[in-house]
């Protein structure tokens, strides 16, 4: 007799879980694509420090980091290398830093965490 009551009772705890599990699966999916980013950008800013350390100037270690870069936009990326080329000297460190302003790809993290999360990497190495 009672459960003829509880027909419904799966539907309704359904209806309830669904958007919790929604959230926890588009937000692993979120996460993996800004840490794909995030390594990508690691690996740019490693390739422009190793391409300034040999001797490059600071144009070729820009085009070096942005053809490294793949599946980022060129456009949300900001370049930093410092010192400039001009006061660099064998022995100087000098380091890469890369500002990305990663967009996320479902609307429901934009309402979340805004429409832009900024990655920030950072490479030093000696000049060679």
């Amino acid at each position: 007799l009672l459960i003829k009551k509880e027909k419904g009772q799966s539907m309704v705890e359904f209806a309830l879980v669904i958007p919790v599990l929604l959230l926890i699966v588009i937000g692993i999916i979120e996460f993996g694509f800004m840490f794909s980013s995030y390594l990508t950008l690691t690996n740019a800013s490693r390739e422009a420090a190793r391409y300034i350390s040999l001797g490059g100037d600071d144009v070729g270690a820009i085009l070096r980091a942005n053809n490294v870069a793949v599946n980022t936009d060129p456009n949300r990326m900001t370049i930093k290398i410092a010192p400039t080329s001009s006061s660099r000297s064998r022995g100087d460190s000098v380091t890469v830093e890369i500002t990305y302003a990663h967009d996320f790809l479902t609307p429901f993290m934009d309402a979340l965490l805004g429409s832009n999360f900024n990655l920030k990497v950072k490479a030093t190495m000696r000049v060679e």
